[in-house]
């Protein structure tokens, strides 16, 4: 299952030795809800390699300023807490796939 994160929590996890992946979602829109399910089974496949989760924009608005988040869904792709790929729109299983192995 996909991480829930937060403006707090965030720098947590980027601060942690594993990749982290980050889905900058919001509720209303339909190309977030398409890809979430690709992101919840991606979570699952490299649990314990890497942190993949979701962050919605409209509750944490702090982090999506901060990378100059104008446009969702974006997914944001961080290894050793330094921002090393983005992804804007809605993306196929491969594509994103392909980024998180990158990671490893």
């Amino acid at each position: 299952m996909a991480l829930t994160f937060t403006d707090d929590n965030l720098k947590d996890y980027l601060a942690a030795d594993q990749p982290v992946v980050v889905d900058f979602w919001a509720e209303w829109c339909g190309p977030c809800r398409m890809i979430t399910p690709i992101v919840e089974e991606l979570a699952a496949a490299y649990e314990g390699q890497v942190a993949i989760g979701k962050m919605n924009v409209e509750d944490n608005p702090d982090t999506p300023e901060a990378y100059g988040i104008i446009s969702i869904p974006t997914l944001l792709f961080f290894k050793g807490g330094q921002l090393v790929d983005k992804l804007v729109g809605a993306a196929q299983k491969p594509v994103i796939e392909d980024k998180i192995k990158a990671l490893l």
